[in-house]
C-alpha cells in the first residue's frame, strides 16, 4: 500500500461510528497472547461481516478514534527471541498472512495490523478459535450461533474469487498480470483499447472493479501473474522443483522455484521438469533415439492435478516435484478429497473449480475425470512401476517410479499395478485377466502361473474380485 492508500484507510476506519467487531483501536498497551487471540477474533469476525481483512490499529483512541499516536514498535519487540510477525504467524492455524503497516501522521506512529480473513477453517491461535463479540475477544466455541454461521460463510468462501491485492488504477492493475497471455491462451484477439482489455478482465473474474478502481482476483493472480512474489499471500504458492543426486534426499543437485501464474509458466515448468528427468535409450531401425523415462502426458497431468486440488487454506507451502535416481514425487499440500483407490475412475471434487474449469479451457488439463486414467494408461505402455499415490495429513503425494523388472518389483508394486490394470479394464467395457495381466507385466505365456499368484495377492488384499466364476476380474468396488 502506497502513502494514499494507507491515508485513505485510517480515514476508513476513524469514520466508523464506533469500534466494530473487525476493528480494534488500541494505544500502547499489547501483550503477545492477547494480541494472537485478537488477530483469531479479528478474522473471524471480518468474515461474518462480509469484509475483506480485519484491523487492529494502534495510535488511535478507542471511544473518540481520534489519533493519539503510539510508542509500539512491532520491529523492535521480541517474544521469545523472535520477531512479533514471526511469533504469531507460526502460532496461527490455518497458517494464514497478516500485514504491519507502520505510518506517521502529522509526526505520530500509527502500527496496523491488517488480518487476512479465514479460508476452510476457522482461524486459531494456539489451538483456539477466536471471536469478537462487541468489542470483547471470546472463545468461539462459547458463541454457538456466531460458530454456525460462520462456518457457513467458510463453506461458501471461494479462493479464487478473494482479493489478492487492494484496489488500485487501471495502469497499476494491468502491470500486475500478463493480460497478453490471457487473451492468447483463450485464443481471443487483444482488444485495441486498454478500456476493452479491463472489462474483459472483469468478465473471465481475473479482476475486480469497484467505484472505478480494480484489484486483482486470487485467480487472476494464481493464473496470470508476472511475478507471484508481488502477492505476498500466495507467493509460496510457486512450484517448486528439486533434483536429489541419488534415491533420498541427503545431497540436492539444484532446486528451482517459479514465479509466474500457472497459466503462463505451465508450459515452461513442464518442459524443465522433463530436461531434469532421465532418458532411456531406443534402438530404432536406422538411429539410436533418447525416449524419456517417464511419460510426459503423465508428468503433465499429474503437475496440473496437484496445482488444481491444493488446499490454499494451508499456508507456507505450495506444489513441489521432487526429483530422485528412481523416482519422481509430486506432492500438494491438503489431504485428498476422495479415496486414493479412487483416482482412476472417479471424478475428482476440486476444491477450487474456478481455477480447474479455467485450466481445462486453457488445454492445461484433461477434461474433468479423464486425465488419472490417461495417467495409468501410459505408465502402462512405457511398461513403468504402477504409480503410488499417498494420503497424508496435509498433504496428497503422487509417486511414479522408473523401469523396473518384475523380479525387482515388492508384491506392493505389483498388486497395485494389478489393481490399476483391473480398473483401466473395468472402464474400457473389458474385463481383466491372466493374459491381459501377463501383458501388462511382459510376463512369458509360458509363465502364466506367475500371474496367477498375482491376482490371488490382489484378491486377498481386497483390491479385485472374481466376475462371476468367470476367470476374469473386475474391481472391489464394482461388485
Amino acid at each position: 500500500m502506497n502513502k494514499e492508500d494507507i491515508d485513505q484507510l485510517i480515514d476508513e476506519l476513524q469514520a466508523l461510528p464506533r469500534e466494530s467487531e473487525w476493528v480494534e483501536f488500541k494505544g500502547d498497551n499489547w501483550n503477545p497472547d492477547k494480541l494472537g487471540s485478537n488477530i483469531s477474533a479479528l478474522s473471524n469476525a471480518a468474515l461474518l461481516e462480509g469484509k475483506r481483512y480485519g484491523y487492529i490499529v494502534y495510535g488511535i483512541e478507542d471511544k473518540t478514534h481520534a489519533i493519539k499516536g503510539t510508542n509500539f514498535d512491532p520491529d523492535k519487540v521480541k517474544i521469545k527471541g523472535q520477531e512479533i510477525e514471526n511469533y504469531i504467524a507460526t502460532q496461527l492455524q490455518p497458517r494464514t498472512t497478516f500485514n504491519i503497516i507502520k505510518h506517521k501522521v502529522e509526526d505520530l506512529d500509527i502500527v496496523i495490523f491488517q488480518i487476512n480473513t479465514p479460508i476452510g477453517h476457522p482461524l486459531r491461535y494456539k489451538g483456539i478459535a477466536y471471536i469478537r463479540v462487541g468489542s470483547y475477544t471470546k472463545e468461539l466455541k462459547d458463541h454457538a450461533d456466531k460458530e454456525a454461521r460462520l462456518w457457513r460463510k467458510l463453506n461458501k468462501e471461494v479462493f479464487e474469487k478473494t482479493l489478492a491485492t487492494s484496489y488500485m488504477n487501471p495502469t497499476d492493475v494491468i502491470e500486475k498480470i500478463a493480460f497478453i497471455q490471457v487473451f492468447k491462451m483463450l485464443g481471443i484477439p487483444l482488444p485495441e483499447s486498454r478500456e476493452a482489455i479491463l472489462e474483459k478482465l472483469v468478465e473471465e473474474k481475473l479482476i475486480h472493479l469497484k467505484l472505478k478502481k480494480y484489484a486483482v482476483t486470487n485467480l487472476g493472480a494464481i493464473l496470470f501473474a508476472n511475478d507471484l512474489n508481488e502477492f505476498p499471500e500466495i507467493s509460496r504458492k510457486v512450484p517448486r522443483v528439486i533434483i536429489y543426486k541419488g534415491k533420498d534426499k541427503l545431497v540436492t543437485i539444484k532446486e528451482q522455484e517459479g514465479k509466474k501464474g500457472y497459466a503462463t509458466g505451465f508450459k515452461g515448468l513442464i518442459n524443465y521438469i522433463n530436461d531434469q528427468l532421465p532418458s532411456n535409450e531406443e534402438i530404432g531401425r536406422v538411429f539410436r533415439k533418447e525416449v524419456k523415462m517417464y511419460p510426459e502426458l503423465a508428468i503433465r497431468e499429474l503437475v496440473a492435478n496437484a496445482i488444481i486440488h491444493q488446499d490454499f487454506s494451508i499456508k507456507g507451502t505450495g506444489v513441489m516435484i521432487e526429483i530422485y535416481s528412481d523416482r519422481i514425487e509430486i506432492t500438494n499440500p491438503g489431504k485428498p478429497m476422495i479415496d486414493t483407490n479412487r483416482f482412476i475412475d472417479h471424478s475428482p471434487e476440486s476444491r477450487n473449480e474456478a481455477l480447474a474449469r479455467f485450466m481445462r479451457r486453457l488445454k492445461i488439463c484433461e477434461e474433468r475425470g479423464s486425465g488419472i486414467d490417461k495417467v495409468i494408461s501410459q505408465v502402462e505402455t512405457y511398461q513403468l512401476p504402477a504409480p503410488e499415490f499417498i494420503e497424508g495429513d496435509n498433504y496428497t503425494r503422487v509417486k511414479m517410479f522408473s523401469t523396473k523388472s518384475l523380479r525387482q518389483m515388492t508384491k506392493k508394486d505389483k498388486v497395485r499395478a494389478t489393481y490399476q490394470h483391473c480398473v483401466l479394464k473395468y472402464l474400457s467395457n473389458e474385463y481383466m485377466s491372466n493374459s491381459s495381466l501377463r501383458l501388462r507385466f511382459g510376463i512369458d505365456d509360458k509363465n502364466y502361473p506367475q500371474a496367477s499368484r498375482i491376482i490371488k495377492q490382489a484378491i486377498v488384499d481386497g483390491l479385485i474380485a472374481e466376475y462371476e466364476n468367470s476367470k476374469t476380474y473386475i474391481p472391489y468396488w464394482a461388485q
